[in-house]
Order: structure tokens, then C-alpha cells, then sequence
């Protein structure tokens, strides 16, 4: 979709944040690589503090993806625990009780789904593994920023990201950001042919989701961000169930 075209009738922000859901099974149907440029692109108008902009984004697909593909298998089978991620994903202690409370209950979500068992570690690696294949997308957008950046660069890199979905998401095509990929970030970033000043926190999953597969027809829960605001209405019944 070029700056000029719209998306379909009757698409709204509204209906484009209620769509937007992180798929990880894909149709092997291509995606065009001007539109994924022209995406990439059009959400620079994202904002960021100073009007920094710290963002950099490379784009991997046809040839390069299956290249990246052999070279992910190679690398998760020597090196599963990665390299060491900074800042970790987590805080020292672990997440803080109601972000485990949400893990776990969106964990049972999606391996339900997946019809594998919570007891079943080897099905549940097995899975993981599918992070590092982007989920069988033809495409991957892989964002990175500079090693100085400091934690409201982060804000502004997220800022990005989020705005990158939501207008693949009005293209037509589904997406999945994956922080995974730091776990690898310096080998992937050097495969990238990235500047060695620039770090590696995320890559995106692109392309036309599987609509039948059983785990894209799954919906994680939320949590109401105004339950601790005691002057807000109540939610509208159902809308938050986590």
C-alpha cells in the first residue's frame, strides 16, 4: 500500500488496534517488498523524544530468509542459551506477581491452542524454536538502534514498532514482534551486515496470517490499565478478563 492508497472501507484506528494480534502461522503467499519498504517507511512519522529518531530497520526475505533460516537452525542447536541480553528481559527478581499472573494465564491461551500440554517441556521448546524460523513468515523486519541509546530511546524505539504493526495490520497483513531475537542480536546484526555501533532488540514476523491455524484463532486477555484509578467507571462487562 503506497502513501496515496487507503485501506479498505470503513478501516479506522479503532478497528485496526482491535484487529491487530500477534499471528505466528503464515500462508506461504509472498509479500511484496514495496510495500513492506513503503510500511517501514511511513511509520517514521512515529514519535520520538527530541524528534531523535533513533530507529534503523532492515528487511530480510526470498533468498536471504531461507539464509537466515539454516543459519538460525545451526545456531540455536550450538548456542540454545544465546548470548547474554542487555538490559535482561526481566527484572533481577523476575517478573513482579500480576506480569507472571498475566504470562501464565496468556501462556495457557496459546499453548491450549497449540494443544500442548504445560507439563510438556520438549513440546513447548520445540515451539519456542519456531521464534527463530519467524513463525514460517515470508518476511522479517528486524529493528535495531544505537548501543548509546539510554531507556527513552527504548520508549521511542517501541513507539515505532507498535506504529509499524498497526499499518501492516491496515495493509492487509499480520505481524509478530518478537524480543526473542536479542537472544541471538550480535550474530543475526553481523548476517545483517549492520554498522557494529547498532544493537539488535526485536524483529517482526510479516505476512498473510493463516486464518485456519488453531493458533491464530486464539485471543490473549488484558488487564484494565484504569483498575487502580479510583475516579474511573467501571469497564463495559467482558472487555477485560485477565
Amino acid at each position: 500500500m503506497s502513501a496515496g492508497r487507503q485501506g479498505p472501507a470503513g478501516t479506522s484506528v479503532s478497528a485496526v488496534v482491535n484487529a491487530r494480534r500477534s499471528v505466528r502461522a503464515f500462508l506461504e503467499a509472498p509479500v511484496e517488498r514495496g510495500l513492506v519498504e513503503d510500511v517501514v517507511r511511513r511509520a517514521a512519522r512515529a514519535p520520538s523524544g527530541s524528534n531523535v529518531q533513533p530507529w534503523s530497520a532492515r528487511i530480510v526475505d526470498g533468498a536471504r530468509m531461507g539464509e537466515l533460516r539454516a543459519i538460525m537452525r545451526a545456531l540455536r542447536a550450538a548456542e540454545p542459551g544465546g548470548e547474554s541480553v542487555d538490559p535482561p528481559f526481566q527484572p533481577e527478581g523476575g517478573p513482579l506477581p500480576d506480569w507472571r499472573r498475566r504470562q501464565v494465564r496468556n501462556g495457557e491461551i496459546l499453548y491450549g491452542a497449540l494443544g500442548i500440554d504445560r507439563a510438556d517441556a520438549a513440546a513447548r521448546a520445540a515451539w519456542n524454536e519456531e521464534n527463530f524460523q519467524f513463525f514460517g513468515a515470508p518476511v522479517g523486519v528486524f529493528l535495531l538502534m544505537p548501543r548509546e541509546a539510554v531507556a527513552w530511546q527504548w520508549l521511542d524505539l517501541g513507539i515505532y514498532l507498535q506504529t509499524l504493526m498497526l499499518l501492516f495490520e491496515e495493509a492487509g497483513l499480520g505481524t509478530c514482534p518478537q524480543a526473542d531475537w536479542a537472544m541471538h542480536g550480535e550474530a543475526v546484526a553481523r548476517f545483517l551486515g549492520a554498522d557494529p555501533g547498532l544493537r539488535l532488540p526485536v524483529g517482526v514476523a510479516v505476512g498473510h496470517p493463516d486464518r485456519d491455524a488453531p493458533v491464530n484463532r486464539t485471543r490473549t486477555e488484558r488487564d484494565d490499565p484504569l483498575a487502580d484509578e479510583p475516579t474511573a467507571s467501571p469497564p463495559p462487562p467482558g472487555a477485560f478478563r485477565c
